[in-house]
């Protein structure tokens, strides 16, 4: 998926989260499109939904919030297991992929008969820059 086959809806909302310093609520990113027609949370959840398919953007699950995928023309579905570091002092968010790590959890997931689906690491705490 390219950004350039988005709904009108899908391609404001990937731009607001594509714009951002931080992670966004659904809510913040309906206010930021209020003047682009957008009214209800609704419209704001079914195109973060479609973008979530597509691996454009991904919910960071502990902040409740969304960031657009640092590698958004490779689509994360097909870099395995995604992992955030998340500075709780400014908000900043660095996605990552480590190889590692993504074979051992694979490995302990195997072992156990454990058949995994999404699978995503987020690491809060004190990025460098506020340390």
């Amino acid at each position: 998926m390219t950004t350039q086959q988005l709904t009108k809806n899908q391609g404001l909302v990937f731009d607001v989260l594509s714009h951002s310093d931080s992670p966004l609520s659904a809510y913040t990113i309906l206010d930021k499109l209020r003047d682009n027609g957008f009214r209800a949370p609704l419209q704001v959840y079914r195109a973060l939904d479609k973008l979530l398919e597509f691996g454009l953007v991904h919910r960071l699950e502990s902040i409740n919030a969304f960031v657009a995928c640092a590698h958004p023309h490779e689509g994360c579905q097909n870099h395995g297991i995604t992992a955030f570091t998340i500075c709780e002092t400014c908000s900043k968010v660095t996605e990552f992929h480590d190889h590692v790590i993504e074979d051992r959890l694979k490995a302990f997931a195997k072992d156990r008969n454990f058949k995994t689906g999404k699978t995503t690491i987020e690491i809060r705490g004190t990025c460098a820059g506020c340390a």
